[in-house]
């Protein structure tokens, strides 16, 4: 159960990265620093690993 948790938690995680990459990327074009897209895709990319990771943890699970 804890894992099913760990991977809903992981998805709207991931929605919430990548929200804040698509603003920061808009920000970018109105004229914001490019900080902000970097900031966006490091957030994002940590997200997507902690998503890959948890999901394979709760794959894992079901075929033991």
């Amino acid at each position: 159960m804890t894992h099913r948790i760990n991977a809903l938690t992981s998805t709207i995680g991931l929605l919430v990265g990548l929200m804040l990459l698509i603003v920061s990327v808009q920000q970018y074009r109105s004229g914001a620093s490019a900080l902000w897209v970097a900031a966006g895709a490091a957030i994002f990319l940590s997200t997507l690993y902690t998503f890959v990771r948890d999901v394979r943890r709760l794959r894992a699970g079901r075929t033991s």
